[in-house]
């Protein structure tokens, strides 16, 4: 893809900060700006080379000492369907799904907030207030939305997704943490492989797995999983 010289990408370096994965480690990041310009088709490109998005900005891992970092992607055609995914799916069979704008809500807000706090408590994403939430979701330059479940009418997850030409790309997904006997996790995974396959899309974008980290292992579970490079 050719760029015009008004849409060449500038990147940066950014400083170094503690690893939010790995203890002891040190992070640093390659970032450019998404222009609103054919953002979509640029962050196509910059996802082939282990890119990912945090609103208008790409990303991917620059760290000097430790490259665990790895961006992966389910080939959709080949996903493994375990016994345990099966029962899954099956547990959730009366939760409902539907497919909204990026757009922030205060039910969104507070079921982020919920889990944040229980799951995710010393991070730095516990801090976010309510506008930092809808900057989160609103402020994208590609084609982006959201996947809202309920049991009853009730809230109980939600997932920031990013829809490209060959799969769908994960953002962030959030739920009831006191729901742990729906797996709902797992299940949001499944589900969005679910409807890539649907869609006839080759990839269900993970984002980053990390070997070591406590918190990405559950990303090996499905499987194959193939490194973006």
């Amino acid at each position: 893809m050719d760029l015009s010289p008004t849409e060449t990408l500038q990147f940066y370096i950014s400083a170094p900060r503690p690893c939010p994965y790995l203890q002891g480690q040190t992070e640093m990041r390659l970032l450019t700006h998404l222009p609103h310009s054919r953002g979509a088709e640029i962050y196509e490109l910059l996802s082939k080379h282990g890119f990912r998005r945090s609103q208008g900005i790409a990303y991917r891992p620059h760290c000097l000492s430790c490259n665990a970092c790895q961006s992966v992607r389910v080939p959709v055609a080949q996903f493994e369907w375990r016994s345990s995914f099966k029962r899954i799916m099956a547990k959730n069979k009366h939760v409902t799904r539907e497919i909204v704008p990026a757009k922030a809500t205060h039910e969104q807000f507070s079921l982020f907030h919920q889990y944040v706090t229980s799951r995710h408590g010393k991070g730095g994403m516990a801090d976010m207030t309510a506008l930092d939430f809808a900057a989160m979701v609103e402020e994208t330059t590609i084609n982006t939305h959201i996947v809202e479940y309920r049991l009853h009418e009730q809230l109980i997850a939600a997932i920031l997704l990013d829809g490209m030409h060959d799969g769908i790309s994960l953002v962030y997904s959030f739920f009831d943490p006191e729901l742990t006997h729906l797996s709902l996790g797992t299940f949001i995974v499944l589900d969005t492989i679910t409807e890539a396959a649907h869609a006839n899309m080759q990839y269900a974008y993970l984002g980053y797995f990390v070997e070591g980290s406590k918190n990405m292992a559950y990303k090996s579970k499905f499987q194959p999983l193939e490194v973006v490079r």
